[in-house]
């Protein structure tokens, strides 16, 4: 991380030059994104519901299968009533579980309420995360079109064998909508979480190589867990704007991100779409949301390295409507998440061996997936911990789900 620089405020007014002497402190906050809050959710926060892991490897001292459902992370967040804006009480939502079809069909798809108290500057709030309980994605009226783990059952309970799910948002009916990878598919679920019709896929035919519709023989062109990582929506929830997390197999530029329009009110793609350009091929995109008005995006570029070895995890504006000659919208990084300010010791004491905490806070965790722009400037941030494998805060130990606030100047500006 590199070393903020520290120094005078000069100013000048109708011919007089004043001098002042500016702490670190108060220049981190007028010039810096800063740490405002953190609160943490338990690795082995196991949650009610059948053991499960039963496929997966022991990894950083946990040995499957797990006593219950594990949170593995969270990959998308809302407010859980629409329009709150302290991010204090949120709708989580973990992905398919352990990362892959073959190791998680005992994995129940589920959409978490959590409430935070987090801690603040001067060692104010618990830093706790409460689940206070779960919606269960499940399709019970059978629109999902292929057999499905818990095929012959009432409720017909959704599993991380069935759907890969990554990002949420809500429309102005209140009902959800889910971003996928298997597909990639979006998912119409009601506030309950019940399946309202059939996963929708792409319209211009692409699919990854898991997906239920790949014909004997057809190449996919959506890679391996590279669909809708991020799913933006409009103001009021009409237009989502889910955007691949990777490149196509087939794009000449493996820089390029599409981002599709899809329609709620219709349940049907636009024949819009657009294009964002990362600063190396190898990075994805882990979250985005709108900005305001218009069609303005922050996003989360991001490396797949943790702890030490962490190299990228930034947001990023986009204009979708400002393009260059060569049609990619305009782009902008507003936070490096590895170099952010902690002059209120948010982030301490330190755990024994916790990396990048202390008056230099970094978020260096290698699942940086969840997005959420707050009131003014601030903005929540959290990850997918991809239990139990990821190590990137203590060596040796599953990392938490960390929730952080922080507050962005010009997060909004253009």
């Amino acid at each position: 991380m590199r070393t903020r620089p520290r120094g005078v405020l000069v100013a000048a007014a109708v011919g007089l030059t004043l001098t002042a002497s500016v702490s670190p402190a108060s220049a981190h906050r007028a010039a810096e994104p800063t740490l405002l809050s953190r609160a943490l959710l338990s690795a082995t926060a196991y949650q009610p519901g059948p053991p499960s892991g039963a496929a997966t490897t022991p990894a950083n001292g946990v040995t499957p299968p797990y006593p219950g459902q594990p949170v593995p992370g969270f990959s998308a967040v809302l407010p859980a009533e629409a329009g709150r804006s302290d991010g204090r009480h949120l709708l989580a939502m973990p992905d398919n579980g352990y990362g892959a079809k073959g190791n998680s069909a005992d994995f129940l798809l589920r959409i978490y309420d959590i409430s935070l108290d987090p801690r603040t500057a001067g060692g104010r709030g618990t830093g706790q995360v409460t689940v206070n309980g779960f919606l269960s994605l499940r399709d019970p009226d059978g629109h999902v079109p292929f057999p499905i783990v818990n095929e012959d059952t009432p409720d017909r309970l959704l599993t991380g064998a069935d759907f890969d799910i990554e990002s949420l948002q809500r429309d102005g009916r209140g009902d959800l909508w889910v971003g996928e990878e298997f597909g990639p598919y979006l998912l119409h679920l009601d506030a309950t979480g019940k399946v309202l019709q059939a996963p929708v896929p792409l319209p211009d035919g692409r699919k990854s190589p898991a997906s239920p519709d790949l014909a004997p023989g057809e190449v996919p062109t959506v890679r391996s867990s590279r669909g809708f990582e991020a799913m933006a929506a409009a103001p009021g929830g009409r237009y989502l704007y889910p955007i691949l997390e990777g490149a196509l197999t087939d794009d000449p530029d493996q820089r390029r991100r599409v981002v599709y329009e899809f329609d709620t009110r219709t349940s049907a793609y636009t024949d819009r779409t657009w294009s964002i350009r990362l600063a190396e091929p190898q990075l994805v995109v882990g979250d985005a949301q709108v900005l305001g008005g218009g069609r303005r995006l922050l996003f989360i570029e991001r490396d797949d390295f943790e702890g030490p070895e962490a190299r990228v995890k930034r947001l990023v504006v986009a204009d979708l409507d400002c393009t260059d000659a060569a049609g990619y919208a305009s782009r902008r990084v507003a936070v490096d998440l590895l170099d952010i300010a902690d002059p209120g010791g948010v982030s301490s004491p330190a755990r024994p061996g916790e990396f990048g905490v202390g008056p230099e806070f970094s978020f260096p965790l290698t699942s940086v997936e969840s997005l959420l722009p707050l009131g003014g400037n601030r903005v929540l941030v959290a990850n997918d911990n991809n239990f139990p494998g990821n190590d990137g805060r203590i060596a040796g130990r599953p990392d938490d789900t960390e929730l952080i606030v922080l507050d962005v100047p010009g997060l909004r500006g253009r």
